[in-house]
């Protein structure tokens, strides 16, 4: 089991609805899947509170472009994942960003 799908799957118990982001797949935990940020339809890229990223840190910038362009509030890029070229382009344009850490973990601590 990768760790994105065990986080997913976690935070969707949570009560999160997920929207996989995945090119190479159509389908999640019984979600669609959009193979980028650009394919989530404008009513759900609204109501989106962040993007958690599992992708290698080479990757991050594309995402962060991305999430600039539609103006996500948050990006949460998980453990081992470091860019800090493109944490601060994102803060720079106002999205609250967290670095290396997992978002489960956090979640867990805070409510259990």
């Amino acid at each position: 089991m990768r760790a994105s799908h065990g986080v997913s799957a976690y935070m969707q118990v949570a009560g999160y609805k997920i929207i996989p982001v995945n090119p190479h797949i159509t389908e999640v935990l019984g979600e669609k899947a959009c193979p980028s940020l650009f394919a989530i339809p404008g009513e759900v890229i609204k109501a989106i509170d962040f993007v958690d990223v599992f992708r290698r840190p080479e990757y991050v910038d594309e995402i962060v472009e991305q999430a600039i362009q539609l103006k996500i509030p948050a990006i949460w890029l998980q453990e081992g994942v470091i860019n800090e070229r493109a944490a601060e382009k994102a803060r720079k344009a106002g999205i609250f960003v967290v670095m290396d850490r997992c978002v489960l973990k956090e979640h867990r601590a805070r409510f259990g």
